[in-house]
């Protein structure tokens, strides 16, 4: 009965450490992309989106955010903000489970959605997958090359949406071109600002990025540029698409009390952080509305 009971405490152990990894809070970054994308294209639920939407939402972030902790476990052990809904610190036990459940997760998955779509969408896939690997694997870590990381990190969340309107089918129209336009410059620019929080302790491990490179003055002050360019881009959508563009607007409001933050004093981004998080939900639940509205036009 005891070794019954242990195995089972140690399947639950490392199951919340997956779960952990896997940045469950943001899951929906990821899915709702590719879901919206897919959904407005092709007009139907089937096989391609039911498993392009579970894919999205869970194996592909358990490989982005657990790649990552993998590696970065030592920056992780100096970084104060790491142990909750921002990411667990992957104690070195559990490091070769997690890139093995990352790689069972995806491949799958991955072979099955090749096999659904055609030579654009699996480029697209591609992309998008060695996008996961290179910001943090050793021998790439893209996450170290300023403006390089902040490239990287708006691919992972505007690549789904690219990859559901590939697998659907669907053209780059206009307003469609300057919708992910606007979304991947808002992807850089919140990549920007969440780095800030980390100068400190990536400077005390090497590490560098944006932040450490531009300080934190400058990288907040490119961060609010990046949303208003995101929401002047998407004028281009026409009416009543433009209307999103009010969304990267609330994001200029969110961190323009940390404008003149110093270096020294970089770690209080953590709380325009914490706001970005919550209003990540906000920014979905409007622009779910937005989307309703215009399905219903059409």
């Amino acid at each position: 009965m005891s070794t019954d009971v242990t195995r089972a405490g140690g399947v639950r152990a490392a199951l919340r450490q997956l779960l952990g990894a896997s940045r469950p809070v943001s899951w929906i970054n990821t899915a709702y992309p590719f879901a919206a994308a897919y959904l407005l294209t092709a007009g139907r639920v089937d096989l391609p989106f039911v498993l392009g939407t579970v894919y999205f939402l869970v194996p592909y972030n358990l490989a982005m955010y657990g790649i990552n902790d993998v590696f970065d476990y030592e920056s992780d052990l100096r970084n104060p903000r790491k142990g909750g809904i921002e990411g667990v610190v992957l104690g070195r036990r559990w490091h070769r489970l997690t890139l093995g459940a990352a790689a069972a997760a995806n491949v799958p998955f991955l072979v099955a959605l090749v096999a659904l779509g055609g030579a654009a969408s699996t480029a697209v896939l591609a992309v998008s997958v060695f996008a996961v690997i290179a910001y943090s694997a050793p021998g790439l870590r893209f996450k170290e090359r300023p403006v390089l990381d902040s490239v990287t990190s708006a691919t992972h969340f505007v690549s789904p949406a690219v990859f559901g309107l590939a697998l659907a089918g669907g053209g780059l129209s206009a307003p469609v071109l300057a919708t992910l336009v606007a979304f991947f410059l808002w992807g850089m620019a919140s990549q920007a600002f969440g780095a800030v929080q980390d100068i400190l302790s990536d400077r005390a491990a090497g590490i560098a990025s944006v932040a450490t490179w531009l300080g934190a003055r400058t990288t907040v002050r490119l961060a609010m540029a990046g949303y208003g360019l995101a929401a002047a881009v998407m004028l281009g959508a026409g009416w009543p698409g433009a209307l999103a563009g009010l969304v990267p607007l609330a994001y200029v409001l969110s961190v323009a009390p940390f404008r003149r933050l110093t270096d020294a004093r970089s770690e209080e981004a953590n709380r325009g952080w914490r706001r970005f998080l919550w209003l990540n939900l906000v920014s979905g639940f409007l622009i779910t509305q937005l989307l309703i509205w215009i399905a219903l036009r059409g």
